[in-house]
């Protein structure tokens, strides 16, 4: 086992609002990071990076292979790592002013963000995200960081170990062109994946120029401690996109996924069917007559979004999309409230003197619904000068009161909760007195 060397614990700060690694690393970006006690560990430029976070900083360590460090007198002397954070986590993007621009335009975005601040897209290596989400067709996030796993393990260089936990670089092109490359993924479950795989890697390989991925990224966003592509040789969005899907196992979906995630175009939409029932149930984008999910209608949620959301379409998305992940079911629940609904029947004043059948009564609805509303301020300590970040959450409730009177003989009425709304449903039966415990 080769020594490495390990950095002391620093600190970056930023304050939960702007990142939330907890969210951010679980979310279906990266399938690398491995939660271990309260440290996120991951490796990422031939070195192991642990973090952890509080609420005003992010924390780092860094454990160098032993090969990297040992002409250096000091690891600091050439220690990049802030650098590569602050790039690997775009914070050079002003998220608090985005939440606030997404939420003034759309009422569903503001509705959903206060549970889910600090979503980030990462600025990740474009030939780890293009292999990585090959490997999410028809897939879930564990299963796809199983899979990731075992291409590091078998394919990656070794960096290190941390415990007895060793940590592997991700393969490159090459690594992933041998003729035995198909078989032993298949193996190891890769299934119709390892073709895919196999295949790409041997195009980007042999087939497509040097750096030819760099080629397609952002010109405003570019890679971590690369050459600036030179500005004739600069594409589009959809100039980008439509080169990746010239790859084995690279649909539309796939290719927005690298465009966002590896490519640095903010203004990507990945579209699956979860995002197209999303887009179904909050924006009115009705049910179809066909079965088939095909091109017009992912353009069209796209387009949609884009127009709605802005520049930084895609950041929006991934905020909705995890929110809506299973994996984060339990953080919906323990804020949300289904409301308070109270019926209350009366005989109208007056009521003495008509015939029973003429006799109203009135129905009284008191919804109570649930807002949270996320502050960040900064103090400054008059003493020491040094500044601190607050995040705080203010819930307030609204109460919605509404009378209606009804002729006594109308049908029942029955109570239905959906999102904190109550309605009243006919069902056609004989009336009776209701109660409510």
């Amino acid at each position: 086992m080769a020594h490495a060397r390990i950095s002391e614990w620093r600190k970056l700060p930023v304050s939960l609002a702007e990142l939330c690694i907890n969210t951010t690393l679980r979310c279906g970006q990266s399938f690398r990071w491995r939660q271990i006690n309260d440290e996120w560990i991951c490796t990422l430029h031939g070195r192991i990076l642990s973090l952890k976070q509080d609420s005003t900083h992010l924390h780092y360590k860094v454990t160098w292979p032993e090969t990297r460090l040992s002409a250096l007198t000091s690891p600091a002397a050439t220690d990049d790592t802030e650098a590569l954070l602050r790039h690997y986590f775009s914070l050079n993007v002003d998220l608090g002013k985005l939440y606030d621009q997404w939420s003034q335009a759309d009422p569903n975005f503001r509705k959903r963000a206060p549970k889910f601040m600090g979503v980030r897209i990462l600025n990740q290596d474009a030939w780890e995200a293009l292999i990585g989400f090959i490997c999410s067709s028809n897939n879930n996030i564990p299963r796809i960081s199983q899979m990731v796993h075992k291409l590091c393990k078998h394919y990656g260089p070794l960096i290190g170990h941390i415990g007895d936990e060793a940590f592997h670089d991700f393969p490159t092109p090459d690594a992933l062109t041998g003729k035995q490359v198909e078989s032993h993924l298949r193996e190891l479950g890769f299934g119709y994946r390892a073709k895919y795989i196999a295949e790409t890697a041997r195009m980007v390989s042999e087939e497509k120029p040097a750096d030819w991925l760099e080629t397609l990224r952002n010109p405003e966003t570019p890679g971590f401690n690369t050459l600036p592509v030179p500005e004739d040789q600069h594409v589009t969005y959809k100039e980008a996109h439509e080169q990746l899907l010239t790859l084995k196992g690279v649909g539309p979906k796939v290719a927005d996924c690298v465009s966002l995630m590896g490519l640095g175009w903010s203004e990507s939409v990945p579209v699956d069917t979860h995002v197209w029932q999303i887009a179904q149930r909050d924006y009115k984008f009705g049910k179809t007559k066909t079965k088939t999910f095909n091109k017009a209608m992912y353009d069209a949620v796209g387009d949609h979004f884009r127009a709605l959301w802005g520049k930084y379409a895609g950041w929006a998305h991934s905020v909705l999309f995890t929110a809506d992940l299973r994996e984060f079911s339990d953080r919906v629940a323990k804020k949300e409230d289904a409301g308070e609904v109270k019926i209350k029947e009366e005989i109208v004043e007056g009521d003495d003197q008509v015939p029973k059948r003429k006799r109203e009564r009135v129905i009284e609805t008191i919804t109570t619904q649930v807002k949270t509303e996320v502050k960040t301020w900064t103090e400054t300590d008059a003493r020491t000068g040094v500044k601190t970040e607050f995040v705080k959450r203010e819930v307030t409730r609204e109460i919605t009161r509404e009378i209606k009177r009804k002729p006594q003989r109308e049908p029942k009425a029955e109570i239905k909760l959906e999102e904190g709304t109550a309605t009243i449903v006919d069902v056609g039966r004989r009336p009776k007195r209701l109660r409510t415990n």
